[in-house]
């Protein structure tokens, strides 16, 4: 795979060329854009075929970082968006992942998390500080998952393997990373979440997270302040 083409989307100047001094020594990626707004950024990105990713900022003029994901995601697919933002409120962060954004980080990220992110996101993966995660967890998958079935199934039912996967997977491991800690391949893993859903009768992760949260193999996370 070749350099991770990077288009940077900030209106503010100091931003962009402190992103810029960050990745200028990293071999992986290459900044083929800048743009001052949302508008612009959708123009670039739909003139730039090989653009693999874009940092979206999220308060811009002519059009925000929501708008212009929504239409970059539509009209170039093979584009990534990640949001890079001051903003970790519930409504920014719903809107950015509703509008298409595999990932979202907040501005006061280190360089390493920020090349983590970008690297993970570009690869087709998603990627979410901490911060993020604990908002995304306490606002969206404790209170709106779909609960669990009347007739729950109980956990002595599952195997150990399946146990421990669930486990993981509560802790927000991925599918590769599981498969590097116990040592079996990706398949295998995705096999075991796609019987664990059948087996508890829930229909997609955030129904495992919530089974291992009211079974006690995880703490529900605390929600943030307001």
């Amino acid at each position: 795979m070749g350099k991770i083409k990077i288009l940077i989307a900030d209106d503010h100047r100091i931003i962009v060329n402190g992103i810029k001094m960050m990745l200028e020594d990293e071999p992986d990626v290459e900044i083929v854009g800048e743009a001052a707004d949302g508008k612009e950024a959708l123009k670039l990105a739909l003139s730039i075929p090989e653009l693999d990713l874009v940092l979206m900022d999220i308060k811009m003029p002519q059009m925000n970082g929501i708008e212009a994901t929504r239409e970059i995601t539509k009209e170039h697919p093979k584009a990534k968006v990640l949001a890079l933002t001051m903003f970790d409120s519930e409504e920014y962060i719903t809107g950015m992942l509703n509008a298409g954004a595999k990932g979202y980080i907040l501005k006061n990220t280190g360089i390493q998390e920020l090349i983590t992110a970008i690297k993970k996101v570009a690869a087709g993966e998603t990627y979410f500080s901490e911060t993020v995660t604990n908002v995304i967890m306490s606002k969206y998958m404790v209170k709106s998952a779909p609960p669990v079935p009347a007739v729950s199934v109980s956990p002595k039912e599952l195997t150990e393997r399946e146990l421990e996967i669930l486990r993981y997977i509560a802790s927000e491991k991925s599918n590769q990373e599981i498969s590097e800690i116990m040592l079996i391949s990706p398949r295998t893993v995705h096999s075991h979440r796609r019987n664990l859903m059948q087996k508890l009768g829930v229909k997609n992760t955030v129904g495992l997270v919530r089974y291992a949260i009211q079974h006690g193999f995880v703490s529900a996370p605390t929600p943030p302040n307001s």
